[in-house]
């Protein structure tokens, strides 16, 4: 059971879970997928949506406003750079196509699936399928309610975790700022108030293995 904090007031940074797989072969099997509660699935339909490429404002709400995204290309930490990284895949990509995907944890306040996603891009005429380990951390504000918010979510393609440390963390943080300077749709601008929303500074843990306070997990 995932050790998270059970208040909302605690900022986004404060509901990072931390694992390394046993292996980094994430491919999911749908017929193994844990059922989930309806508004679990809601929320979980949500997410998928966005992932292809279907952004709408009340999508981005799933998302409280000190929202932290982590994937090996982006860390966002807030609501209002978290909305300019969905709403810029459509013009990144030409489609994006959910394979599959199978719930492997389902925990008070996290919930935890394999994804198959494809991507098509915009000037490349090439479609690459990722599959990656999602970990959505739960509202507890919001985790008992019809709509369902998300603290922390991290996407993780292989099978140790980040280290947020490095060159590679420095581009992720530059990656998020820089895609709000050229995003000014109104859809974004709905959540600006967003940035100003309390944070807390990165945690850095020296190694995404075990040594970096990532425990081995079998997932």
């Amino acid at each position: 059971m995932s050790n998270l904090p059970k208040t909302s007031a605690a900022p986004g940074e404060q509901f990072e879970v931390r694992q390394t797989a046993t292996s980094e072969d994430y491919t999911p099997d749908p017929s193994k997928s844990l059922p989930l509660s309806p508004s679990r699935q809601r929320l979980l339909d949500d997410i998928i949506a966005l992932y292809s490429c279907q952004p709408t404002i009340d999508r981005v709400k799933r998302y409280t406003p000190d929202c932290v995204y982590d994937d090996q290309f982006v860390y966002a930490n807030d609501r209002y750079k978290m909305a300019g990284q969905w709403f810029a895949l459509p013009k990144l990509f030409k489609a994006s196509k959910n394979e599959g995907y199978q719930v492997v944890v389902d925990e008070p306040g996290l919930i935890q699936f394999k994804n198959a996603q494809s991507w098509t891009f915009a000037v490349i005429p090439k479609t690459a399928t990722i599959n990656a380990l999602v970990s959505l951390s739960l509202d507890p504000g919001t985790v008992d309610s019809g709509f369902i918010q998300v603290k922390y979510h991290k996407d993780q393609a292989n099978d140790k975790d980040y280290s947020h440390e490095g060159l590679g963390f420095s581009f992720k943080k530059w990656q998020a700022d820089q895609v709000m300077k050229h995003m000014d749709s109104p859809e974004v601008q709905q959540f600006e108030a967003d940035k100003d929303a309390a944070k807390e500074a990165v945690k850095q843990y020296g190694s995404g293995a075990a040594e970096g306070e990532a425990p081995m997990k079998k997932l």
